[in-house]
């Protein structure tokens, strides 16, 4: 912890955190925000967060409020797929501005950022209106895990804006309100979102380093646009299917599977894992009511060539979020020549090749 937080170990605060003592919040953030004018306060933070790929699915929720996860699940960062957050609080705004992909957000983007700039306030005890301006280097809302990597990165910069040094597990708790898979985008490398049974023991922890293993994510981009049913309402109609009982049957055998490969560097242990994991979070989108289908003929035709790919010795899987977007996964000493294959197949417009990431963490250079 630093100078500017201090928690109690276990009661909540209605924010899903632990009790802050508003305090010494309130007297280390009055030391980094008077400058000058002492009726005008004003700090400024920027961080970048990587997006992250689960290899174990988050779908489906216990707590939609707090986003308590039906189930542990298991990511990778990725190192080309980021999102750069500047946050500035000031006196002197009368609202928030909210810049997204250099225009000014509406709605319920809006809506989520400033819900989300409101639990930072409500734990630095203020109310002053903040400027945020956030950009990715990757499609936004198209199943690249966008609002994980979004809303890490505004978490920490927002606390750190406000004058608040928040521990790696209480940033992955806050981040997890706003986005569930945000809480993975706190920790670097390979990471195991805990599910837990409240707010505070959901969090997210790295079980190893980005550089433990050189595992690849070759994103093959066949859509760019953005989905027209998120997550959000993805995990809600999650309950409806009636393989989610079937599926949370089979998933503690499979997480620790998935574990056990990652900590022995294991792609044959992996790969099978993974693929059956991806399936049957679309198959759940598909079966539940109403279905959602994120599946086009541009992504059957990556994972059929994944499959041949594989018959010809090439050791690739593929696994998929919530979007028609395929990730094959392999290792550094293939990713060239399944890079250069991915791009040969129909409908593929892009490639992003990601080695693991590392955690969440500020820049010296802002947005604005």
């Amino acid at each position: 912890m630093g100078a500017g937080s201090s928690f109690l170990s276990t009661q909540d605060n209605g924010q899903g955190l632990p009790v802050l003592l508003h305090i010494t919040s309130v007297v280390y953030c009055c030391q980094n925000f008077c400058k000058g004018d002492p009726k005008h306060m004003s700090q400024k933070n920027t961080a970048v967060s990587s997006s992250n790929i689960a290899f174990i699915k988050y779908w489906g929720n216990r707590d939609a409020v707090y986003r308590i996860p039906l189930n542990d699940s298991v990511s990778m960062n990725l190192d080309h797929a980021f999102t750069t957050t500047t946050v500035e609080f000031d006196t002197k705004l009368n609202d928030d501005v909210i810049i997204i992909g250099g225009k000014e957000a509406d709605g319920s983007a809006r809506a989520r950022v400033v819900a989300h700039l409101d639990r930072v306030r409500k734990l630095a005890n203020m109310e002053t209106k903040a400027r945020m301006q956030s950009q990715n280097n990757f499609p936004t809302g198209a199943g690249i895990a966008s609002s994980a990597s979004a809303f890490a990165a505004l978490s920490l910069a927002a606390t750190r804006a406000v004058g608040l040094e928040l521990s790696e597990r209480e940033l992955s708790v806050l981040a997890r309100q706003a986005s569930g898979s945000a809480c993975r985008s706190i920790p670097g490398g390979f990471v195991e979102w805990i599910a837990g049974r409240n707010s505070t023991d959901s969090y997210a922890i790295s079980i190893a380093s980005p550089e433990h293993w050189d595992l690849r994510d070759v994103i093959a981009i066949v859509s760019a646009e953005e989905k027209k049913v998120g997550s959000y309402e993805g995990h809600a109609a999650a309950q409806t299917s009636p393989f989610l009982s079937t599926r949370q049957n089979i998933l503690p055998s499979r997480f620790h599977s998935v574990r056990r490969a990652i900590l022995s560097k294991d792609l044959a242990l992996l790969g099978p894992a993974i693929e059956e994991d991806a399936i049957e979070l679309h198959m759940m989108a598909m079966t539940s009511r109403p279905p959602i289908y994120y599946w086009t003929p541009g992504m059957v035709r990556v994972i059929q060539a994944v499959q041949q790919w594989r018959a010809d010795g090439i050791v690739v899987y593929f696994t998929l979020d919530a979007g028609p977007n395929v990730h094959l996964i392999c290792e550094s000493k293939d990713v060239e020549r399944v890079a250069k294959l991915a791009r040969q197949v129909q409908d593929v417009q892009q490639i992003i090749v990601n080695a693991p990431g590392g955690p969440a963490h500020l820049i010296e250079q802002h947005l604005f």
